[in-house]
């Protein structure tokens, strides 16, 4: 999945969502929703598809509000070998029941190789998929995948993919 197919498909299923739970509603499609708000770190591996194997901290912050769907999040990730990454996007969260869930998001960014991998330039997309439990208290414990490119706005666009485990704390 080296493209944009998780945030393409965090739009059509929240589309579908908003259509389906939300547009019949007093707020409307898109009217802001209380939500608890969230702060997640999660550690992983960039993969060895064409940057080397280095190891990432991530952290999250999910923002106490959707709009219809569509949640609100800030993220920040720092490698080991330097490259550092800052964004603000949306998520977009389905629970199966059990605890299950599924998360995709998608978020604009400024990166800085520092060092580290070069990704063609300053502005790159994270995306990605969570797949993960909540347990009574609301910890929800995950495998996440991300991807990160600048969606050839410069002639080199490489990407890189990060797995990791990842762990979200509700802050309420």
């Amino acid at each position: 999945m080296a493209d944009g197919t998780f945030a393409a498909a965090m739009i059509v299923l929240g589309l579908w969502d908003m259509s389906a739970n939300h547009c019949g509603t007093e707020t409307g499609c898109l009217g802001r929703n209380d939500v608890t708000p969230r702060f997640a770190i999660s550690g992983g591996e960039v993969l060895p598809r064409q940057a080397p194997i280095t190891q990432e901290l991530y952290l999250r912050y999910d923002l106490g509000h959707r709009n219809g769907p569509f949640g609100h999040a800030v993220g920040l990730g720092v490698s080991a070998d330097g490259a550092f990454w800052v964004g603000f996007g949306q998520t977009w969260h389905h629970a199966f029941g059990s605890g299950f869930y599924t998360e995709l998001h998608a978020m604009p960014g400024l990166y800085a190789d520092n060092g580290g991998y070069d990704l063609g330039g300053p502005i790159e997309f994270r995306s990605g998929i969570e797949l993960g439990y909540e347990n009574r208290n609301g910890w929800r414990y995950a495998l996440s995948y991300d991807h990160r490119s600048n969606t050839g706005i410069y002639d080199i666009n490489p990407g890189i993919e990060t797995v990791a485990f990842r762990v979200s704390i509700p802050l309420k």
